[in-house]
């Protein structure tokens, strides 16, 4: 299914990217040396339900997963990249923290991920992949706008990816979003350009561009969830919601104190 939202719909969609962006900021300044993944999943439950707001994943329920989730907020840490389950684990000095969270308000998702490193310090290949995946969501963003396609965006998300030398996974990508978290078209993280659905005023994407450091081989944890590098090597993952508008896209979930 592809939604399409009018001019009444896009202001409720701008709200739900404003709280998405707010919450993970939030855990952003509060993921310190010493805080448990799941001290981040309830203060994530906290500010949702103070909202008035749903998470998309205490109830979700793919084929792919060991469902429901149970849980708020994804916490990905170090070689975990993907629907990270909150577990009892503390956070170390350097750990690379990737934070994903989708959030239904007043009907309308908008989802967001952010990575980042915990602590003092700075390892040269975590920050890199931040980078990479950073540069790759400009990129595909840049790439969006009425009457390109799919493949323009995958396109561009897959080249700067590939430019910073990282193998490209294709199992999971972007996605559309509105009434649920997950619609179609599927926005591959690599693909060739002039493809693929063309995009139209009211669309909204969630586009995700995430690395693994040597492999593009997932492997799923024992909680049937989390999926990690098969290689045990370390991951990073950015992402955004987007509206397709009338002169290109809007990013909906971009903290107010950051230009990308």
């Amino acid at each position: 299914m592809i939604e399409i939202l009018n001019s009444t719909e896009l202001p409720r969609a701008r709200e739900a990217g404003a709280l998405v962006a707010d919450i993970l900021q939030t855990m952003k300044g509060r993921s310190a040396v010493g805080t448990n993944l799941l001290d981040i999943d309830s203060w994530a439950e906290a500010m949702i339900v103070e909202a008035g707001a749903k998470s998309c994943y205490v109830d979700y329920a793919p084929s792919f997963g060991r469902g429901p989730f149970g849980h708020y907020i994804c916490t990905s840490v170090n070689d975990a990249v993907l629907h990270g389950l909150p577990y009892d684990y503390t956070l170390a000095d350097g750990d690379l923290l990737s934070l994903d969270l989708a959030v239904s308000k007043d009907g309308i998702v908008a989802d967001s991920a952010i990575s980042f490193i915990v602590g003092d310090s700075k390892p040269a290949e975590s920050v890199a992949m931040i980078n990479a995946t950073e540069r790759a969501l400009s990129a595909g963003i840049a790439a969006a706008g009425p009457g390109a396609r799919i493949g323009d965006i995958s396109h561009a998300i897959g080249s700067v990816l590939s430019e910073a030398g990282y193998p490209i996974n294709t199992e999971f990508g972007g996605h559309g979003v509105g009434s649920t978290m997950h619609q179609d078209p599927h926005v591959s993280n690599t693909g060739r350009p002039g493809r693929g659905y063309k995009l139209r005023p009211g669309l909204l994407l969630a586009l995700e561009p995430w690395v693994m450091a040597d492999t593009d081989e997932l492997v799923t944890d024992a909680d049937g969830w989390t999926l990690r590098s098969a290689t045990g090597c370390l991951t990073a993952h950015s992402e955004h919601t987007i509206a397709i508008t009338d002169d290109g896209a809007e990013i909906l979930t971009l903290p107010k104190q950051t230009h990308l």
